[in-house]
């Protein structure tokens, strides 16, 4: 039970990220940096804090990764600029499914054999993209799009290097804390462009501190009790997630083609993960 609580409030996180971002961006109420830049400060604020209090430093064992930190800042800052121009359901459901696919191949990478199926189901879930990115009044921006999907593919390598994690605090804590050299060079380039409004900071200050850090905390503690498959799996919710808080809190309509798109790519990732499921327990039991 502990380890569904975990991860149902990791999803909600995520999904509040893409909320709040949109938010926050598609109203024009921050810039894409100065989101970025805010987000992972009050990320790194908060987990400061939460360490101090329920585990001294002296007593920190695990402090993540300069690769881990690097994944984390490149998703957040391509996560930023993306949804300047995306929408909140489609921006998530872009980064998901990129996280996916890029999960399957890193697999495949490792020497992991696709049977036939899963093969389809690759083929499904690229038609799906293409579908979605294809030139029409509710296509997304394909700058949006490649920013994305950088960020999927960025996320994917965080969480892959969460898998190991025996210490998600202090994992965490401290792959926020090595954003920061990252962030002051992310505002040096960009302070001349900034426009930063009260509600904007609000908004990032909720997403770093708490969607994120907070958040992305949680998520290390389920990853200790779920599969890759598992793992690949759950976080297909989010985009549905996203969707729907677009809906409420940002105006936003859901178009023909999100969600044709979504069943197709969802449905083409669904049935590699199926398909994985099923070849390794038919293996299991002729063993």
């Amino acid at each position: 039970m502990k380890i569904v609580l975990y991860t149902a409030l990791a999803l909600l996180a995520f999904a509040g990220n893409s909320i709040l971002c949109r938010l926050a961006l598609g109203e024009n109420a921050i810039d894409a940096a100065s989101f970025t830049a805010i987000r992972m400060l009050s990320g790194i604020v908060v987990l400061a804090i939460i360490i101090q209090m329920v585990q001294p430093r002296s007593k920190v064992t695990s402090r993540g990764s300069w690769r881990a930190s690097f994944m984390l800042f490149l998703y957040a800052v391509t996560f930023s600029y993306a949804y300047v121009s995306l929408e909140t359901g489609v921006g998530a459901l872009i980064l998901f499914g990129s996280v996916q696919i890029t999960m399957i191949l890193t697999g495949l990478l490792s020497g992991n054999k696709l049977q036939l199926f899963e093969w389809v189901g690759i083929i499904v879930a690229f038609s799906g993209f293409v579908y979605l990115v294809m030139p029409g009044v509710t296509a997304p921006s394909l700058i949006g799009f490649i920013l994305m999907s950088i960020a999927g593919i960025a996320w994917s390598c965080y969480t892959l290097a969460g898998k190991g994690s025996v210490n998600s605090l202090g994992d965490t804590y401290f792959n926020f804390l090595r954003t920061f050299p990252f962030v002051i060079i992310l505002v040096l380039v960009t302070v001349q462009y900034s426009t930063i409004s009260l509600e904007g900071i609000l908004l990032a200050v909720l997403s770093g501190g708490i969607a994120s850090g907070v958040g992305y905390t949680i998520w290390y503690s389920a990853l200790r009790g779920l599969s890759t498959i598992q793992a690949a799996v759950v976080q297909l919710l989010v985009p549905v997630f996203a969707a729907v808080g677009g809906i409420i809190f940002a105006g936003e309509v859901l178009s023909l083609r999100f969600v044709l798109s979504s069943v197709v790519i969802l449905g083409g990732v669904s049935m590699v993960i199926i398909g994985k499921y099923l070849y390794e327990q038919n293996i299991s039991r002729k063993t």
